[in-house]
């Protein structure tokens, strides 16, 4: 995968001075904007290696610049990749067609590049997850195996398919906590999603005021339905399923609060559901789009100039690795600046490691992510709706990969282990400089400035 001597940790005072290059230059403009919001960021990465790892997604593509990839080719190269596939980006959601289906869930970062990229983030991220929970090294190796070898068996299976869009990982064909996860999300209500976000007051739905909820004066509100409006024209009415009528009930400010949406203006948009039934409202999350990491070391202008702005790049990367995505899918602008639209769902729950502690019960869960990552990677070519991928993904990863599967499972093995081990050091530096105040414009301790 990568010359694993790449990796060797550096001089620890000029890598500490890279993780803060890096960061600053990801996110100078954002943190700006809302030093607060990335302050909190900043704490929850500095919590342990793995959500360190989870917030750096662009120091692991600066190292990626550095790093000798072995199986990459002029296809392989220029694939559809969810961008920042780590351990804890997978769950369920339901699907276009109304299926409730297992995959990754996030697509903030989603580009076209390398899909070894893909592969190496998540291997280095499983092993900092088995290093939490004290796994040794050779559990984690025959794990990583096991995920590895799944994922290069479906996309074998795909090549003797003419049908991939239509795989999904749902009830019938999952086990073990991903099977536990698809039902329990089959229990979950919509109702039970607005009475945590929503009042009714009168007979009348709205946005319940919460501490991190804004109330928008007239003319923020009126841009927001505008927004809304031209939202509209990027979404396609439902093949199977009622449309509902986007009839606006209530607006409010948010803001990004996860590791990965720091500082990232944000709305919640409460619409009338499918009748006027006060039970089936739907909640649209508007969030403005960013610069997704895997974009700063791939220059293709022809990638880049194929989006309209970051909210249609999201939106449509999504489409391109999900198959059948939401029917509330969408994109609009707001001053100039892309955001992507999608549905607040109900219907969404994260796969939990928590009690995923002994190999037996982690070996079936790596099968199946295996299998979802290779899904992901092989919808998104000649078969969609776009023009960026113009070949059978699956047929250019097997012809890359050749008569050499062990000798790229260990690679992608050897490289996950190697990186792991940085990230535990990067850690600690990126903590040390964090608490030295060595982030321009980010103060660990929060206190404001006597004037």
């Amino acid at each position: 995968m990568s010359d694993c001597d790449d990796l060797t940790p550096s001089d620890d005072g000029a890598r500490r001075q890279q993780i803060v290059d890096v960061l600053v230059d990801a996110f100078s403009d954002l943190m700006t904007a809302d030093a607060d919001a990335f302050r909190t960021k900043f704490r929850k990465m500095a919590a342990d290696p793995f959500a360190f790892y989870r917030g750096s997604a662009c120091l692991f593509y600066a190292d990626m610049t550095t790093t000798t990839d072995r199986w990459s080719d002029e296809r392989t190269s220029r694939v559809w990749i969810q961008g920042d596939l780590h351990a804890e980006n997978f769950g369920t959601y339901m699907d276009g067609q109304g299926r409730i289906v297992f995959d990754v869930n996030d697509f903030d970062e989603a580009y076209l590049g390398h899909v070894s990229w893909d592969l190496q983030r998540f291997a280095a991220s499983f092993a900092l997850l088995a290093w939490r929970k004290a796994l040794g090294d050779d559990v984690i190796r025959e794990m990583l195996g096991r995920y590895l070898g799944s994922y290069l068996d479906q996309v074998a299976a795909f090549t003797r398919s003419d049908d991939d869009r239509s795989f999904a990982l749902v009830r019938e064909n999952t086990q073990g906590a991903v099977h536990d996860a698809v039902l329990a999300t089959t229990a979950r209500t919509r109702l039970g999603l607005l009475d945590r976000l929503t009042v009714v007051e009168n007979y009348e739905r709205r946005f319940a005021d919460r501490p991190r909820n804004r109330r928008l004066d007239d003319d923020e509100r009126d841009v927001v339905l505008q927004a809304i409006e031209r939202y509209r024209q990027t979404v396609s009415p439902p093949r199977r399923r009622r449309d509902v009528a986007y009839d606006v009930k209530d607006v409010v400010g948010t803001g990004g609060f996860g590791i990965g949406s720091a500082g990232l203006p944000a709305y919640n948009v409460l619409l009338e559901g499918y009748d006027q039934a006060l039970e089936n409202d739907v909640v649209l999350s508007v969030k403005q789009g960013n610069v997704p990491a895997p974009s700063r070391i791939v220059p293709d202008p022809e990638i880049r100039s194929y989006f309209e702005h970051e909210g249609h790049r999201t939106a449509m990367s999504q489409r391109a690795l999900q198959a059948n995505a939401s029917q509330f899918l969408g994109h609009t602008e707001i001053g100039g600046v892309g955001f992507v639209v999608s549905e607040l769902s109900p219907y969404e729950v994260d796969l939990d490691w928590e009690d995923l502690t002994e190999p037996e019960e982690i070996g079936p869960v790596l099968d199946q992510l295996g299998r979802a990552t290779a899904k992901l990677h092989c919808v998104g070519d000649a078969d969609s709706d776009h023009t960026l991928v113009p070949f059978q993904t699956e047929e250019a990863i097997t012809t890359m990969i050749g008569g050499r599967r062990e000798e790229f499972i260990t690679d992608v093995v050897d490289f996950a282990h190697a990186y792991a081990h940085r990230t535990r050091n990067d850690h600690r530096l990126f903590v040390d400089a964090f608490r030295a105040g060595e982030i321009p414009g980010i103060s660990s301790s929060g206190a404001h400035p006597i004037r």
